[in-house]
């Protein structure tokens, strides 16, 4: 593979992933649900899927 076909690959990976997290929080937002994330303090906590949906424009549509 040169490397702009790895670049390109890494690339799809990565929006796949996205959709991928996406859908899963819609999913649990709908159904009022929450999800297990880890801060950059290293405590793990759980957030309800509406607030990361809320927090992230990423995720927003």
């Amino acid at each position: 593979m040169s490397n702009k076909e790895i670049q390109e690959f890494n690339e799809k990976l990565r929006r796949g992933l996205e959709m991928a997290e996406k859908r899963m929080l819609q999913e649990k937002a709908l159904r009022g649900q929450d999800v297990v994330v880890c801060g950059a303090d290293q405590i793990i906590r759980r957030i309800p899927a509406k607030q990361v949906i809320a927090e992230n424009p990423v995720f927003q549509d």
